[in-house]
């Protein structure tokens, strides 16, 4: 056996043992690209498209990779989409829940994975805690808001008799917004005759539940919509009924269908929710956990209101485009 001796061999040692380093430390030298997965209650709904709109813009801008799933409003696939994102090695989920009552399992789950996640739109079950950031509209004020606006559109007709087509009350923001709703109707002296509550957020739906709101209540004079979809029905069939401006119609959400029914006066207002801002925002928190900057737990975007008097204001067009993207039609 023949040994390398002196200085030369030395010099050889410390070189391989150099390499064996390099070669060691080149992985971890090369930083993870993180995985952010978006999960969305429906994807057959625009609102959804649209936040994912804005998540995938946002993660793509961090540098994250980004995968998309479809919780087809199934409590069962929402928690299998869970489980197969974290098996697929994502880093961080943001989140549309299926409802606000379906995200305890969701919640305790992620915690013993250590996976961050930020809802969007519908906030988790009060009394959770265990989550990084819910990106949502500021639904008690909008409510309390939206409420005033449609009280005053039913006295401006004569009446004071108002009526809501809701987001389902399972949902801890349609639990604000109604609260808020009410309080403002009981101070401004309006008469809530009934709540029809959407299954499926369908313009055919809305289409159902208007006509049994006038059906049942003939002498409402103004409709609350707490989604976009309940504004379309509502003015399909106000058009029908050939009651366009009649009876006051205002709605939370927004989108090209809605922007053209304003600017034709079939209804009198939007609330604007950032669909496409809160996957923008919820995307950004959920990379703050990953990299140790700071975040915010409850992140609750006002909503807007837009008249046909001021659409087309600077101010109402930077807020359209973060509600829906280009892609979906006209601002």
């Amino acid at each position: 056996m023949s040994m390398i001796n002196g200085p030369a061999g030395l010099r050889m040692a410390l070189a391989a043992a150099a390499a064996a380093l390099a070669l060691t430390a080149a992985p971890a030298a090369q930083a993870k690209k993180l995985t952010i997965a978006y999960i969305a209650p429906s994807l057959d709904i625009s609102y959804w498209q649209w936040v994912a709109y804005g998540a995938k813009t946002k993660a793509a801008e961090l540098g994250m990779d980004y995968i998309e799933m479809d919780s087809h409003n199934s409590p069962a696939d929402q928690m299998t989409n869970v489980r197969t994102a974290i098996t697929r090695g994502v880093d961080a989920i943001v989140m549309g829940p299926v409802s606000s009552t379906s995200t305890p399992p969701v919640l305790r789950f992620l915690k013993e994975k250590a996976i961050p996640i930020a809802f969007t739109g519908i906030g988790p079950q009060p009394g959770e805690t265990d989550y990084t950031s819910a990106v949502t509209a500021n639904n008690y004020e909008s409510g309390k808001q939206e409420g005033q606006f449609v009280c005053a559109l039913a006295k401006e007709r004569g009446g004071t008799k108002v009526g809501m087509l809701s987001l389902p009350q399972d949902r801890e923001n349609a639990q604000k917004y109604l609260k808020g709703a009410k309080e403002s109707f009981t101070a401004d002296g309006c008469d809530l005759v009934q709540v029809l509550q959407t299954k499926g957020l369908t313009v055919r739906e809305a289409v159902d539940q208007a006509n049994d709101l006038l059906t049942a209540h003939p002498d409402i004079k103004a409709i609350y919509g707490m989604y976009d979809e309940a504004a379309t029905g509502a003015a399909k069939v106000l058009q029908t009924r050939n009651l366009v401006g009649k009876i006051g119609v205002v709605t939370a959400d927004g989108s090209p269908t809605t922007v053209k029914l304003l600017r034709d006066g079939v209804i009198q207002a939007l609330f604007l929710q950032e669909a496409g801002g809160q996957g923008i925002d919820a995307t950004q928190q959920v990379y703050n956990a990953l990299t140790g900057a700071p975040v915010t737990k409850e992140l609750a975007l006002p909503e807007s209101l837009v008249t046909a008097k001021d659409i087309d204001s600077p101010q109402a067009q930077a807020k359209l485009k973060r509600v829906y993207p280009p892609s979906a039609g006209q601002y």
